[in-house]
C-alpha cells in the first residue's frame, strides 16, 4: 500500500457513548481464564474520533479487465439487491490500512509484521499462527495502543460511508467482521453508525501494569475459519434470508459456504489479491459500483 494513496483533507468526528462510570469502549470484551487485563476503552477524557477519507490510486485497467467476474451476472446482482444483511471485512476494505501493520509500524516493527500479514491474507499460513507471530514481533503495551489510537485516526475507503448509509436506508443490516482488534474497530463502527453488537473481531489483552498479555483466543475471528463461523452464527441467530460478505482476503472468501454467505464480493480497491479475487462471485474496485447496482 505504500506510495499508492494520498490523503484528502476531509474528516469526520464520531463519539463513543458514555456510561455513569465514565468513558467506556463501545464493545465489552469477553475474556476467560484468570488473566488480569485492562480494556483500552477506559479513557478519562474522551475526545472526538477523527477519520480521514483516503484517496486511492486506481488499479490499472489491464488488471480490472483481466477478471471475468468484474462483470457480475444477473443472479449475482439479484442476490446483492435483495440481501437481508451485508458483512464487511475492515482492514483493506472498510479502511485502507491493515490495522495490525499500522500499529506495528507505529511501534517500530512494521516491515516484519507486514510480511506476515501478506502471508495470512493469501491463505498460505493458518490465521491464528500468523496473528500470534505478528503480535510477538512487537508486543504492544496498553499505553502504546492508546497513543496510536489518538495519533492515527482511521482512514476510510472512498465511498464506504455512502454505501453503508445506502444499505441502512434499505433496511439492510450491516456488520463488521474482522481479524483485527476491537480497540481499533470500535471507532470505525462509531463513525459509520454500526452498532457495537454488530462487530465481530479480536481483543487485545493487557496485564495490570498495561503490559501486553496476548489476545483472546476464544474469539472466533482469532483463527482460520473464524469469519465463516461468525457469519454462520449471525445468519442462524437472525434467520436472514440472504447474506453477503465483502472483503479482500482469503478469510473473507471462506465465509461463502452453506449456512453462511450466499455471495462473496471481493473488494480490490486497496489490495488486489489475485488468487482470492479469481474465486469471488463479483470483483469490484470501487464502492460506487455496489451503490449504483442497488
Amino acid at each position: 500500500m505504500e506510495g499508492s494513496m494520498s490523503l484528502q483533507i476531509k474528516s469526520i468526528k464520531a463519539y463513543y457513548r458514555q456510561e455513569n462510570s465514565g468513558f467506556v469502549s463501545a464493545f465489552a470484551p469477553r475474556v476467560s481464564g484468570r488473566v488480569s487485563w485492562k480494556s483500552i476503552g477506559m479513557i478519562r477524557n474522551p475526545k472526538p474520533v477523527n477519520s480521514v477519507f483516503a484517496s486511492i490510486q486506481p488499479i490499472e485497467v489491464s488488471k480490472r479487465t483481466s477478471f471475468a467476474n468484474a462483470l457480475p451476472s444477473k443472479e449475482v446482482i439479484d442476490i446483492w439487491q435483495n440481501a437481508s444483511a451485508v458483512c464487511f471485512d475492515v482492514d483493506s476494505t472498510v479502511c485502507v490500512d491493515e490495522g495490525i501493520d499500522e500499529l506495528a509500524e507505529f511501534c517500530g516493527a512494521g516491515k516484519a509484521v507486514a510480511e506476515w500479514t501478506a502471508r495470512a491474507m493469501s491463505g498460505s499460513v493458518p490465521f491464528e499462527e500468523a496473528l500470534a507471530a505478528r503480535l510477538s514481533l512487537f508486543n504492544p503495551s496498553l499505553s502504546q495502543v492508546q497513543d496510536f489510537l489518538e495519533k492515527k485516526p482511521p482512514r476510510l475507503s472512498p465511498g464506504i460511508d455512502e454505501l453503508v448509509n445506502t444499505l441502512k436506508d434499505r433496511k439492510t443490516d450491516v456488520y463488521l467482521i474482522s481479524g483485527g482488534f476491537r480497540q481499533m474497530i470500535n471507532p470505525v463502527a462509531s463513525i459509520l453508525g454500526i452498532p457495537s453488537e454488530n462487530i465481530f473481531a479480536n481483543q487485545l489483552l493487557f496485564g495490570s501494569s498495561g503490559e501486553f498479555m496476548g489476545f483472546d483466543r476464544n474469539e472466533p475471528t482469532s483463527r482460520s475459519g473464524g469469519k465463516a463461523a461468525a457469519v454462520r452464527q449471525i445468519r442462524k441467530d437472525r434467520a436472514y434470508k440472504s447474506l453477503v460478505m465483502i472483503g479482500d482476503g482469503a478469510t473473507d472468501l471462506e465465509a461463502r459456504q452453506p449456512g453462511g454467505a450466499d455471495l462473496y464480493i471481493c473488494y480490490g480497491g486497496v489490495q488486489l489479491r489475485e488468487s482470492v479475487a479469481a474465486k469471488a462471485d463479483w470483483l469490484v474496485f470501487d464502492f460506487n459500483d455496489l451503490i449504483n447496482s442497488l
